[in-house]
């Protein structure tokens, strides 16, 4: 019977793609499930054998720290460097755009509170 192994809703095309060829690398046989024509069904990899889950398991576990410890380093080098993204970064790139954001946001919490406050 086959087993779920990995949910692809949400994930990054290449992390989806390193994933698909771990496995393959592995010998371990999988399919693919698509989102579907209207995009609900859940897009997945499963396993056709179920006894290779554990191994599996494990690749994609090691393959995500590793993942995680390389975008964290990434993160910690821009910050050392100041080039991370910042809200005054991101103030300063596009002012318009992000004082209609930020009115957008402002005229929501008023419209959703207002009911509320008796004015």
């Amino acid at each position: 019977m086959a087993k779920q192994i990995f949910r692809l809703r949400g994930v990054p095309d290449d992390e989806a793609e390193d994933i698909r060829q771990l496995l393959s690398e592995h010998h371990i046989e999988f399919y693919e499930t698509p989102a579907g024509n209207w995009g609900i069904s859940m897009p997945a990899l499963w396993l056709v054998d179920e006894s290779q889950e554990s191994v599996a398991k494990a690749l994609i576990t090691e393959y995500q720290e590793e993942r995680f410890r390389k975008a964290r380093a990434h993160y910690e080098q821009l910050k050392r460097e100041g080039k991370q993204p910042t809200l005054w970064g991101s103030f300063l790139n596009n002012p318009l755009q992000f004082l209609l954001y930020l009115a957008g946001i402002l005229a929501l919490i008023y419209f959703t509170v207002m009911p509320y406050t008796g004015a």
